[in-house]
């Protein structure tokens, strides 16, 4: 009697230590598993989705996880609605195939999608709890300067490319549209809108949507296509926004760098816009084909000596033109050769078909040599700067080289 008597109190001690365990355990947000059954769906239908894309030998994956969950739940608690943020994860290793769509070069990589899109930008920041539930705030912050008067756009900072709407309702399918735009460019360009009676002066034959330049003098450029074109829309302001001369900087060089294309770079003091204005229209005179294939970019030369020192230059010589591979550094000839037709284009050109990597080992090409002059030997070309700046292998997983060029 006294046996059957312990048994049914050890059993409830038990069961009452079990619950007070589950009660005291922390509840972590949902992490959705992706594959490529759900994928599109799941993803389609966020508002807002930060994907951790992992392997599970990967030892930073490994330290990842936690905190991933942990801000999974921070932000569960502020955004309950399943739909609007979702925190998700492909195992690369079991999913390959959606680790190729996306080109996923390192683990772990944290990309963000909006409605099914994936942005340009991941995530690069710390790798905290707080720190990850702060950039999705950041995410989730309305893109859009409602604008109470037209006066407002006599204050605009024409420092910043701005994209301005003027619509007849806040709640119509042109609005949407302009709205999803502005959320996927809120890092490239300034969004602004207008409703109403308010906007009735700009809106001579329906809704109504301008480009406002950098710049006081520059005029502006009016969207003539369809709102409810999406991708007409997204396009037009895209061309717009992200300009084919991009700067680079030490917060954005990681990001460019890991695009995976070479640099074709301008090297100018801060204030010297002229050289820049001159090297901006020779690429979109010589090499608009090129785009895609090589990065334009321009550089301050204080901020960034240490390139210059490289080949062998100081700020005192910018405004300088190069080529970044990263394997090499190339110096184009002279600046003052900038605008003759051709000269750039074929610089890169060389590039591509491995002639500049070829002269600095083994001199000039026998095509390019006088008869009968005799063949100098080129030294070796310095070595890639701006490769310093890619993916470290102290927070990341590298999963491929590049090319020698």
């Amino acid at each position: 009697m006294k046996l059957t008597s312990i048994i049914p109190a050890l059993d409830l001690h038990y069961f009452t230590i079990l619950l007070v365990a589950g009660l005291c355990s922390p509840v972590w947000g949902e992490i959705t598993s992706l594959d490529a059954g759900n994928i599109d769906d799941i993803l389609n239908n966020a508002g807002v989705a930060l994907v951790n894309f992992y392997a599970d030998w990967c030892r930073f994956s490994q330290m990842l996880h936690p905190i991933f969950e942990e801000a999974s739940n921070v932000i569960r608690e502020e955004y309950p609605d399943s739909r609007d943020v979702v925190f998700a994860r492909v195992d690369c290793d079991q999913h390959s195939d959606i680790a190729q769509r996306y080109r996923i070069s390192k683990y772990p990589t944290l990309k963000v999608f909006r409605n099914g899109m994936m942005m340009k930008r991941e995530y690069r920041g710390q790798r905290s709890v707080v720190a990850i539930a702060d950039f999705i705030r950041q995410q989730k912050v309305q893109p859009i300067k409602e604008m109470k008067s037209l006066e407002e756009l006599t204050t605009i900072d024409r420092s910043r490319r701005s994209i301005i709407g003027y619509f007849e309702q806040k709640e119509s399918e042109n609005y949407k549209t302009f709205e999803k735009v502005a959320n996927i460019l809120r890092d490239d360009c300034v969004f602004m809108a207008a409703f109403g009676e308010i906007s009735k002066p700009e809106r001579f034959s329906g809704d109504n949507v301008i480009y406002k330049p950098m710049g006081e003098n520059v005029p502006d450029m009016v969207f003539l296509g369809s709102l409810t074109n999406f991708d007409l829309t997204y396009a037009w302001a895209q061309d717009k926004c992200v300009p084919l001369v991009r700067e680079i900087t030490f917060e954005n060089g990681e990001e460019l760098t890991e695009e995976g294309i070479p640099f074709l770079i301008l090297f100018h003091l801060k204030d010297d816009t002229e050289s820049l204005e001159k090297f901006q229209h020779e690429v979109a005179r010589q090499l608009i084909s090129e785009k895609g294939l090589i990065n334009f970019l321009h550089a301050d030369c204080d901020k960034f000596r240490h390139p210059l020192l490289h080949i062998q230059k100081t700020p005192a010589d910018c405004p300088v033109i190069a080529i970044d591979s990263f394997r090499h550094m190339y110096v184009f000839p002279e600046f003052s050769d900038l605008s003759v037709t051709g000269k750039l284009k074929q610089f890169v050109l060389d590039l591509h078909s491995g002639k500049l990597h070829r002269e600095f080992h083994h001199g000039p090409d026998p095509t390019d040599s006088t008869p009968g002059q005799e063949k100098e030997v080129a030294s070796n070309p310095p070595n890639s700067s701006f490769q310093k700046l890619a993916p470290s292998e102290t927070r990341y997983t590298l999963l491929r080289d590049r090319d020698e060029l």
